[in-house]
C-alpha cells in the first residue's frame, strides 16, 4: 500500500486581552489539507473483471503513464515499455507516429500480432485482413497502457500477441478544466498538447489536440503531425450511461530510406533518399453503452467505425542504387505511389453476469463481435518526378484491388471457483471470418491482368483455461489458449504476376501457454516472473515448383502454408523500492530499482526452402530444410534496468536497454548483403534520462536527454517501407517541456 506524505496545518490566533462578557476569542483560521503523492512504480495488473471482462488466470500489465517518467511527447516506446518483459520495439524514426511493438519473440511491424486497441476498441487497418496499426494515440493523452498477453485471444480476438489497449484521459471531478503540455527538443523539435475537460450534473466532455513537428536526427526525415479527439458522456443514471467519441489524425512524414551497411558504419545519419514521403489520415469514431441490469448482470455495448487512408510516394529502390538525374532526361526518374483507403464498421457486446455455486460467487464472461471492413488498394502510379508529397500519377495504377472482411465472433468463459483462493476459468470463442478480393493485378501493355473473384470463408472454435491460485498479496497463474493469424490481403496478392497462390491456402494457427507468479511483497516488492510457450503452426510463405511439372519450362513461387514456429523463454519483472525497505523514504524520497528481463529461443522446428539451378533442361531443385534455424527479427535477450527517485516535487528515471542480436531473414544470414536488407544485426545497449519537476500544486517541468551516449545501432532492416536496408535508431535527443493543469 503506497504511503501519502501528508501535511495538516492548523493556525489559531486567539485575543489574550482580558477577558470580559462582551470579548469573544477569534475564529480559528485552519488551512486546508494538502496531500502530496508521489509516483507509484508501474506497472499495476487488471483487476479480475474490469469493464466487463475477465482477466483471471491471464498474464497481464497496466502501465499508468503518470507513474512513470518517459519522453510521451515523441512516444518514446522504448521509455514507455520498458517495464514490460520481453517487448521488442523496432524503431523506425524519432517521430513516434507509429508505435512498432510485440512481444515473445514475434514480429514488431505496426504491432500487427497484438489485437490494437483505443479505449477499448479496434483502431487497425482492418483486424482480420491487415492489421497494421498506422495509428496510435498521442502517449501525453494518454491515462494508461494495458497489455494481456496470448490469453487475451478468447475474449478480445484470435491475436498470437494479445491485446494492446490505450485508454486515454478523462476529466471526472471538476465541472472544468484545462490541461497543456508544450515541449521543444532538438532538430527542431516543437510540441504542443492542449486539453480541455469537465463533468457537470449528467454530463461529462474532453477534447484534445497534439501538434508537433520535426526536422529529424536523420537527414530527409522532417514531420508533422496532429492528433484531434472529441469524448461526451451523458448519465441516464448511476448505472446506465452513453457516450460518443471522435477521433482524426493526419501527418506527412519524410522517410529517409534505409541504408547499406558500409552506408551504416560511414554515417548513420546520413540518407540517400529525398523524395520518398508517408502520409496516412485517420478517422475513428465509437459510440459507447454501459448499463448495470441488476447487482449479478452488466452490459457493454461499442459501435465502432474507421475511416482512413495508407499514402506512400518515392524512389522506393535499394540503398545501393542512386536516385540520380537522368542525363538523358534531365530528371529524376518518376516515383512509385501506392494508397490504400479503409472503411472499418464493427459492433461488439461484452456482458458479466455473476451468481453463486453453492456460497462462492462465479463469474461468466460472454458477449458477440459483428464487423466488416472494405479495403481498396491501388498500387504501383506512376508518380511525378518532384521532390514533395505529391500523390498525383500518370495514366492509372497498375495495381487496383477490393478486399472485403466479414467477420461474426461470439465468446465465453466463466471463472468457477473453487474456493476463495482458487478459481479456474475454462473458455470458448467461435471466429467465422470471410475474406473476398477482386480487380486488376497489374498490366501488360494495353491489357489488364485481372485478379478473379475469390473469396475465402471460414469457422474456427478456440479454447482456452485459465488457472489461478491467491495468497494474501501474491498469485500462482496459468494459461494456455488457442490461437489464429488468417490469410491477409498481402498473402492473397503475390508480388509477382507469377506466382501463384495455393488454393486451399490456411490460416496459421497454434497456441500459447504461461505459467507464473505475481504479486506484491509488503510494501516494497512488485514482482512477476513466469515462462511461456508459443506454437506458430501454418506459417505462409513461398516453395519453387516446376511449371506444369516441367524442368525445362521453368518455375513459379508457390504460396502455400510451410513451417512451424516454437518461441519459448522466461520473462520477469520486479521493482525494489529501496528506501522503503529501509523505512527512510519520509525524509530521503522513494528510490526504486526495477528490471525487466526476457530470454527468448524462437525457432523454426520444420521449414523447408526450394530453389532451382542450372538451365533448361538439366534444372536442378534443391531443398533446404531450416528447422533449429533462430526466427527472423527475435532477439535472444531483451532486458530494461532502470533506477528512479522521487519525492513529493521531482522525479528522475535512468534506464538501459539492452537488446541481443537478430538475424533478419529465416536462413540466417550473418553475412550483410550488398543492398542492406539481409544480414545479422548486432545487440545494442541504449540510455535514456528522464525527469520531472512539479510546483504550485498545478504546474510542471519535464526534461530528458534519451540515447544518453549517443550509441549507434539498428533495431530492424526493411524490405520495402521505410527503407529498404538498414534502419538506423536515434543519435542522441533531448527535450524540455512545461505544462499546467488547472
Amino acid at each position: 500500500m503506497q504511503r501519502y506524505l501528508t501535511l495538516f496545518l492548523t493556525f489559531t490566533a486567539v485575543l489574550l486581552n482580558a477577558q470580559t462578557d462582551n470579548q469573544k476569542p477569534q475564529d480559528t483560521i485552519q488551512l486546508k489539507e494538502v496531500v502530496l503523492e508521489p509516483k507509484k512504480n508501474s506497472p499495476e495488473r487488471m483487476a479480475e473483471i474490469k469493464d466487463n471482462v475477465l482477466f483471471s488466470g491471464k498474464k497481464n500489465e497496466v502501465i499508468k503513464l503518470s507513474n512513470i517518467n518517459g519522453n510521451f511527447t515523441t512516444n518514446n516506446a522504448r521509455e514507455i515499455f520498458s517495464r514490460i518483459p520481453g517487448a521488442t520495439i523496432w524503431e523506425n524514426d524519432g517521430s513516434g507516429i507509429q508505435i512498432n511493438v510485440a512481444v515473445r519473440g514475434l514480429s514488431p511491424n505496426r504491432s500487427w500480432e497484438l489485437n490494437t486497441r483505443q479505449n477499448g476498441y479496434d483502431i487497425s487497418s482492418d483486424v482480420f485482413g491487415y492489421p497494421e496499426a498506422y495509428y496510435n494515440p498521442p502517449l501525453e493523452a494518454v491515462e494508461t497502457i494495458e497489455l494481456v498477453r496470448g490469453g487475451a485471444s478468447l475474449q478480445f480476438g484470435p491475436q498470437f500477441g494479445g491485446m494492446l489497449n490505450y485508454v486515454l484521459k478523462r476529466e471526472t471531478k471538476k465541472k472544468f478544466s484545462f490541461e497543456t503540455q508544450n515541449t521543444v527538443g532538438s532538430y527542431g523539435l516543437m510540441s504542443s498538447y492542449n486539453a480541455i475537460g469537465g463533468n457537470y450534473k449528467k454530463f461529462s466532455y474532453y477534447v484534445y489536440n497534439h501538434s508537433r513537428s520535426a526536422d529529424g536526427c536523420r537527414e530527409n526525415s522532417e514531420y508533422s503531425v496532429r492528433n484531434t479527439h472529441a469524448f461526451v458522456e451523458y448519465r441516464f443514471t448511476n448505472e446506465t450511461k452513453l457516450s460518443a467519441e471522435y477521433t482524426n489524425m493526419d501527418y506527412q512524414m519524410q522517410q529517409s530510406g534505409g541504408l547499406t551497411d558500409e552506408q551504416f558504419n560511414s554515417n548513420s545519419r546520413q540518407s540517400l533518399r529525398e523524395r520518398n514521403w508517408f502520409g496516412t489520415p485517420w478517422n475513428v469514431f465509437s459510440i459507447n453503452f454501459d448499463t448495470k441490469v441488476s447487482n449479478n448482470f452488466s452490459s457493454n455495448t461499442k459501435l465502432v467505425g474507421l475511416v482512413g487512408e495508407r499514402n506512400s510516394v518515392g524512389f522506393t529502390a535499394t540503398p545501393n542504387i542512386e536516385d540520380a538525374i537522368n542525363p538523358a532526361t534531365n530528371d529524376y526518374a518518376n516515383r512509385r505511389v501506392d494508397r490504400d483507403y479503409y472503411q472499418n464498421f464493427g459492433l461488439e457486446n461484452r456482458n458479466i453476469y455473476k451468481y453463486k455455486l453453492g456460497k462462492i460467487d462465479n463469474n461468466l464472461a460472454f458477449g458477440v463481435r459483428l464487423y466488416k471492413a472494405n479495403t481498396q488498394r491501388v498500387q504501383d502510379g506512376r508518380g511525378t518526378t518532384g521532390s514533395d508529397f505529391d500523390l498525383s500519377i500518370e495514366g492509372q495504377f497498375a495495381r487496383d484491388l477490393d478486399f472485403t472482411t466479414e467477420n461474426v465472433a461470439v465468446f465465453a468463459e466463466n471463472q468457477f471457483k473453487v474456493s476463495e483462493k482458487f478459481s479456474f476459468t475454462p473458455g470458448i470463442r467461435y471466429e467465422y471470418i470471410k475474406n473476398t478480393g477482386e480487380g486488376r493485378f497489374g498490366t501488360s501493355g494495353d491489357n489488364d491482368i485481372a485478379f478473379p473473384e475469390e473469396t475465402i470463408a471460414r469457422s474456427v472454435p478456440l479454447f482456452g483455461l485459465g488457472l489461478e491460485y491467491k495468497f494474501r498479496t501474491t498469485n500462482i497463474y496459468a494459461n494456455i489458449t488457442q490461437a489464429y493469424r488468417p490469410v491477409l490481403f498481402s498473402d492473397l496478392t503475390p508480388p509477382a504476376v507469377t506466382d501463384v497462390i495455393d488454393p486451399n491456402l490456411a490460416d496459421a494457427s497454434g497456441f500459447n501457454a504461461d505459467l507464473g507468479f505475481r504479486g506484491t511483497f509488503k510494501n516494497y516488492l512488485n514482482f512477476d516472473f513466469s515462462l511461456f510457450y508459443l506454437s506458430y503452426t501454418n506459417r505462409i510463405g513461398g516453395v519453387r515448383q516446376f511449371i506444369n511439372n516441367d524442368p525445362t519450362q521453368g518455375t513459379f513461387l508457390y504460396r502455400t502454408n510451410l513451417g512451424e514456429i516454437v518461441n519459448k523463454g522466461i520473462e520477469g519483472f520486479f521493482n525494489l523500492n529501496i528506501t522503503r525497505l529501509f523505512e527512510v523514504e519520509k525524509p530521503y524520497g522513494n528510490l526504486d530499482l526495477f528490471a525487466s528481463i526476457s530470454f527468448i529461443d524462437s525457432r523454426y522446428t520444420d521449414f523447408s526452402i526450394f530453389s532451382a539451378s542450372g538451365t533448361a533442361p538439366n534444372v536442378t531443385i534443391t531443398e533446404t530444410n531450416l528447422s533449429g534455424n533462430r526466427v527472423e527479427n527475435a532477439p535472444r535477450y531483451i532486458h530494461n534496468f532502470g533506477l528512479s527517485w522521487g519525492n513529493n516535487n521531482l522525479s528522475a528515471t535512468m534506464q538501459y536497454r539492452m537488446s541481443g542480436r537478430i538475424f533478419t531473414d529465416a536462413n540466417n544470414t550473418v553475412t550483410p548483403s550488398t543492398n542492406g536488407v539481409t544480414g545479422l544485426l548486432d545487440r545494442y545497449g541504449v540510455f535514456d534520462l528522464s525527469s520531472e519537476y512539479k510546483f504550485m500544486k498545478n504546474f510542471n517541468i519535464r526534461a530528458g536527454i534519451n540515447n544518453l551516449l549517443s550509441e549507434e545501432y539498428a533495431t530492424r532492416r526493411a524490405g520495402g517501407y521505410p527503407g529498404p536496408g538498414i534502419i538506423p535508431g536515434e543519435g542522441r535527443t533531448f527535450y524540455i517541456s512545461i505544462g499546467a493543469k488547472l
